[in-house]
């Protein structure tokens, strides 16, 4: 009976972990011990230069799950594999999950995809010289002065008739001065 297990994997490894696990099953003959293997990624909407980007980003970076048919082979299958540090467990034995806790991190999967986190990041922070590229400040310099993630704002502090005048803008329509 196969069973889910997380493999930890060196960061940044999860992808090329995943399909060095199947390769070497369909290699071995061991397709029928290794059912699936997933990396599970989410949705994370980006602001660069100025504009929002879609981005798949690992949900859990460093850790690959697994449903196996847990054997020995399949076991020394996974283990051999380049990048895999081992199985998350004690006393270096894999510890299986239950299909629900699996599901839970397929459903933030599933969840990411249907919408979209509204999680935003910036390449830019408070203090930064931005540069605004639309509205009526358009082609004005200014600092950032705060970032509202909730709202997807930033507080420009723009100098207008040698004034510093405080400025909110949507995260798209500034970008940072290089």
């Amino acid at each position: 009976m196969a069973r889910w297990y997380i493999i930890h994997a060196y960061s940044g490894f999860e992808n090329k972990v995943r399909d060095s696990i199947i390769a070497e099953a369909e290699r071995l003959g061991l397709s029928e011990g290794v059912e699936a293997v997933e990396v599970p990624t989410e949705t994370v909407t980006e602001v660069k230069r100025g504009k929002k980007v879609q981005v798949e980003r690992k949900f859990m970076p460093g850790y690959v799950l697994a449903k196996l048919n847990m054997t020995d082979d399949v076991y020394h299958l996974v283990k051999n594999t380049p990048k895999v540090t081992g199985f998350l467990g004690t006393n270096n034995k894999p510890q299986p999950i239950s299909d629900k806790e699996a599901a839970r991190y397929f459903g933030g999967v599933e969840e990411a995809k249907a919408a979209p986190k509204t999680q935003v990041s910036v390449d830019y922070e408070i203090g930064d010289q931005v540069k605004v590229l639309d509205g009526p400040f358009a082609s004005f310099n200014g600092l950032v002065e705060e970032l509202d993630f909730d709202k997807q704002k930033v507080k420009v502090s723009v100098s207008i008739f040698g004034r510093a005048t405080p400025v909110e803008l949507d995260f798209e329509q500034v970008e940072l001065v290089k």
